[in-house]
């Protein structure tokens, strides 16, 4: 059972919305805005201990587990309360549609980093190597020859930059990315943990 999450629940200002909070979800990978909810004191308790996004139901007035009866939970990774102590943002991964709807989000236009959403789609071509897709032959012609395709796009790239339009410029480089997005994958990696050097790289030095 994962640990709970920290979290002081004495931080929270209860009185000025009569327990009630407004809850905004995350998708912790993308950023896209899941949905919205509300939280009272044993519904945050409950999503903290069980790291499950629970909400206080105000037409049936009691507390749901996001999924109890689909199986779309909320696994929450983090959880921030705002500058004025009555709103929480939950970033949790989405197991499954959000949505009723059978949508990601319950905001069908909200942005997100697509990026973040292809290496997603990455990830689970290497688990489950679907037949006729070009990642899966990727990941079956192994890693020689990924890191051998991300050499070829960067020259392509490099030389398009040189001596082609913006268009070509444009489309070698999203081959550039798409490829470094699978040899990440193939070493087990993710895209998130160069991000995450770029922004160690660019913090303030102590």
């Amino acid at each position: 059972m994962s640990e709970p999450i920290a979290f002081d629940l004495e931080a929270v200002d209860w009185v000025k919305q009569d327990g009630l909070l407004p809850a905004v979800v995350q998708d912790a990978r993308t950023l896209r805005v899941l949905m919205v909810g509300w939280m009272d004191r044993d519904a945050l308790a409950h999503t903290l201990a069980t790291r499950q996004a629970t909400f206080y139901s105000r037409t049936r007035q009691r507390r749901w587990t996001k999924g109890e009866t689909s199986g779309h939970v909320l696994d929450v990774v983090d959880l921030r309360l705002d500058c004025d102590a009555d709103t929480l943002l939950l970033l949790a991964h989405p197991r499954g549609p959000t949505c009723h709807l059978e949508r990601a989000s319950c905001f069908p236009d909200a942005p997100g980093d697509f990026l973040a959403e292809l290496d997603d789609v990455v990830e689970r071509r290497a688990i489950e190597r679907p037949a006729g897709s070009y990642t899966t032959k990727l990941f079956d012609a192994g890693i020689r020859r990924i890191a051998q395709k991300v050499g070829e796009e960067g020259v392509e790239t490099a030389l398009a930059g040189v001596a082609q339009d913006n268009d070509a410029l444009l489309g070698e480089s999203a081959d550039l990315l798409y490829h470094l997005v699978v040899l990440l994958r193939a070493r087990g990696l993710s895209l998130a943990d160069a991000v995450d050097v770029l922004r160690a790289r660019h913090a303030p030095a102590k």
